[in-house]
Order: C-alpha cells, then structure tokens, then sequence
C-alpha cells in the first residue's frame, strides 16, 4: 500500500534518517522500534507529510507519491494518532473528531450540530466505543481521549475510496493494561479496512500486535523481522547492541542508605485525595510508592514537591517542619521533581538544552550579577557528554530532542541544581529498554550520592527493582509496606493484593 524507498532527512547538521526504506501492505500492522533517536518519529512524520524529505520517494499502491502537508496526506487516507494526544481539551468529543472538516456540516455559515453529533456516534460505532459525543473532551479519561483520536483518523474513509493507513505514535504510553487491551482489540477488528505502523518502546506489545517489525538504529533500518519469528530479547539486543540482562535494575548497587532522615511525614492529608500518610526517607534511601490511578500516590508526590499545599498533618525536611504552597519553595529546600509530562511541567521547549539545564539554578553560571553564557554552555556539553544526550550541541531548542533525550535533560537539571531530595513521577514513561538502563544507572549513582528519591513508576517491576523499601495505597491511604533488599524483593502479587 505505502513505501518509502532512500528517505533521507537531517535537521541543523544531524542526520535523523539515512537512506531508509520501509513498506506497510494491505491489512496489516506494522512494529516500529527503536532507542530514543533512532528516527522512528522523523519517519512517521514524514509519511504523515509534516516532515518533507531531503531524498528519497514515496509511493502510494506503486504510484509516486509527494506529501505537502499532514491535510495532503488525509486527502490520501494516511492519518496518525499522536503520543501527545492533538485533541483541543475545550471542545466537544464531536467538534474534535471533525475539527477542520466542519464545513461538510455548514449552511449559510451555520453549522448543523445535529448532523455533526450523528456522523461522530458513526465514527465512534467503527471502534465500538460509547461516548458522549456533546461532552468536554477535558472531562474523558486519557483512554477514552485515544479513542477519539482513533475515530478521528477514521474520518478519513468518507473521503477517500481506498483503505486508510493509520500512523500509531507511541498510543499505549500512558494506558492501563485493561485500556491497551481494549485498543489492541480495535487495531485488530480494523485491520480489514486498514493498515496500521505502531510505534512503542515496549517490545512486548509490539510483538503482540504486529505482522510485521522493523528496528530503526541511528536512523536506518537495521532489520525486519516477522513478529512470530523473534523475540523481545531478541530484539532488544539487535536496538541496542547488547542483551537484557538480569542486572537490569542495578540492584547489585543497592547500598544500605545513611542513617540521617531528610524527609518525614506525619498524618500528611489534603481533604479528597489522600489522609494518614506517614513517611520518612533517609539519604540515598529510594521509597517506591504503589498503586492505581486514583489511589492518592501522585497527590502525594505533588504535595511534597510544592504543588499541592497539605491541609492535615506535618512534613519536615532536614528536620524542620515545613507548608509548601508554591514548587519555588520546595526547590529553595533542595527538592527537585520530575515529571511525567515533560513537555508540560519539565521543560521550556523553546529554549536551549544549556538554558533547561541551568533554569533551577542559575547561580552556577552566575558572574558579577549576569550568565556566563559561555560556562552555561561547557556545563551542558559536559552534561550532553556524561549522558550521552544526542544532540548536535548545547544551544539546540529542547523541543527539537526525542522524548528520551528531553527526559536526560530535565534529569542534569536537578543534578546541576544539587537537589537532596528527588522525586520521580514515572522517570522512563516513553523511553526505550537502552535510555531506561541508564537512568537506572544515574538513579544509583543518585542514591550512591546520598540523594533522597521518591518514586511513582509505569510498571511494578520497576518499582520494586530499584526501591528500597514501597509503600502500597488504595483509596488514599498506605495499606501495606514492604522492605525491598537485594535478593528479598517483594512479589507483585503482594503488592497487588494491597492496591486493590
């Protein structure tokens, strides 16, 4: 159906793709995977038409194809579904499905709402989803947000007379396991009128969904396989050079923490969302907390990192009692905060890579009362060196970075900054197997350092894997608590049975 044959494509003297060539047939799905960088999204932007080529050609059923825009390609049925979800939060389900085709809808400048809200229950019907189409769409959850997105690509068949190719960017994220299921499910009962490239980081699903998969390295292809005749393993050692192995975690690097307390919660509560959470972390001590969406873990953070004031109970750092009522407060008191949203709480897109790095402490390169531009500059190609960010250099916009190498620079941020305490919102959410192992390094040499940290994870594994000690909540409250040494880690099923 779709092919791209030599695609060539470089931005401010990186090459992003070189010579890559790549087919998706009829009534299939096709894996793409590869590190943070490798070029997945240069690719799929580009056969979504918002990235132009510098080389290279595309063709449509063995006819050559030239895409202009991401409109032009609609006209040719490719569609995608963005990782950052491309929905405007303040419109309706049914304005956002046909947000740019209104005018099939209007009459003597009026719009039909009637008609609109119909045709939006149809395209919902295709995925055999049930959702309001007159409602906010702030107000669904981020699955049934990723739903419309998927009835939104499939508008496209009203407009074209051949089967659609539907671009998947890095769909399951941020999904439960209940919600990747169900999407899964409406992939496969769509591969007769489509075909479909999914791109994610976690190989797994990969193989679970596609026929075919294609692993990108540096911008090229380096294989194809057939899903059925590779595994996860396997093709986590051709992604990243070397195998999975059971050091995975670093748990060997797990050192007894220091005695000295840094963090202590007493009865911490804010009235609806959590209550009676006691806590203490001792230096170089990593706290994992467990539990489902819902369950208070994430109020938790956000209140110890400065967003959320408490309103119930006490907390101290470094032994004095502290109210946070701003973020400002809780970086004055060495508390640095990584986010899961990166692109909205971590970063300034717009600035530099040695701007981002510097933002929570410009004293670093602070002389005579202005910025050492020059010495910003030297701290952040030591950083982009020491952790191996791929970037030409110091002074790239952080918006222009994959996913992985924005999370790495928000990481030298709070090391630049010295932060004692670190809390961890879901750390490798987007990253792939490689760039996960070396925050897993960083994040011990972090505990090695003395630095406290609080971690909420995607997974359980993770959690337990590099914690010291988790705690458990369900409903807003700690249910279960469980040390977490070398060689005496806690089961998952242990954990479950206390979040739910």
């Amino acid at each position: 159906m779709l092919a791209a044959r030599g695609i060539t494509k470089s931005f401010v003297g990186v090459k992003a793709l070189k010579n890559v060539d790549i087919e998706i047939r009829p009534n299939e799905v096709v894996g793409l995977i590869g590190e943070n960088g490798a070029g997945k999204s240069t690719l799929m932007r580009v056969l979504a038409g918002t990235h132009r080529p510098d080389s290279g050609t595309l063709t449509l059923d063995g006819e050559p194809l030239k895409l202009r825009s991401a409109r032009d390609a609609a006209s040719h049925g490719i569609g995608m579904v963005f990782q950052e979800q491309s929905l405007l939060l303040n419109l309706s389900v049914a304005e956002n499905i046909y947000l740019g085709q209104e005018q099939q809808f209007a009459r003597m400048g009026l719009v039909n709402w009637k008609a609109m809200h119909e045709a939006s229950r149809r395209q919902l019907a295709k995925i055999g989803v049930d959702i309001d189409v007159t409602a906010r769409t702030s107000e669904l959850t981020f699955a049934a947000r990723q739903m419309v997105e998927l009835a939104k690509a499939l508008t496209l068949e009203e407009s074209v007379s051949r089967p659609l190719v539907i671009l998947l960017d890095e769909p399951t994220s941020v999904l439960s396991a209940s919600d990747i299921d169900i999407l899964f499910a409406r992939v496969r009962s769509l591969k007769s009128r489509a075909s479909f490239v999914f791109v994610s980081h976690r190989l797994d699903e990969v193989l679970r969904i596609s026929d075919r998969v294609y692993t990108m390295k540096d911008g090229e292809v380096v294989a194809q396989h057939r899903a059925a005749d590779v595994t996860a393993p396997q093709l986590h050692e051709i992604m990243v050079g070397r195998g999975l192995h059971t050091e995975y975690y670093k748990e060997a690097r797990q050192m007894a923490p220091r005695s000295e307390v840094v963090l202590e919660a007493s009865n911490l509560g804010i009235p609806g969302a959590f209550r009676h959470v006691d806590l203490k972390i001792r230096a170089g001590e990593i706290v994992g907390i467990a539990g489902v969406v819902g369950s208070g873990r994430e109020e938790v953070t956000r209140a110890i990192g400065g967003f959320l004031p408490h309103g119930e109970g006490t907390l101290k750092i470094g032994g004095e009692q502290v109210r946070f009522t701003a973020p400002e407060q809780a970086v004055r008191r060495s508390i640095g905060y990584i986010p899961r949203e990166r692109r909205v709480e971590g970063l300034v897109m717009f600035l530099s890579i040695a701007e981002n790095i510097t933002l929570a402490d410009l004293s670093c390169v602070m002389r005579h009362g202005a910025i050492n531009y020059g010495r910003e500059r030297r701290l952040a190609a030591d950083w982009i060196k020491r952790l191996r960010i791929k970037a030409p250099g110091p002074d790239i916009a952080c918006r222009k970075l994959s996913g992985g190498n924005q999370q790495k620079v928000v990481l030298a941020r709070w090391m630049t900054a010295g932060s004692r305490i670190l809390i961890l919102d879901h750390p490798t959410r987007g990253l792939d197997v490689g760039a996960k192992e070396e925050v897993y390094e960083l994040v011990r040499d972090l505990s090695d350092q003395g630095v406290a940290i609080l971690l909420i994870s995607d997974t359980l594994e993770e959690t337990i894997g590099l914690s010291h000690r988790v705690l458990v909540m369900r409903d807003g409250e700690v249910t279960a608590r469980f040390d977490a040494e070398p060689g005496a880690k806690p089961d998952q099923v242990d954990l479950l049975r206390a979040m739910v």
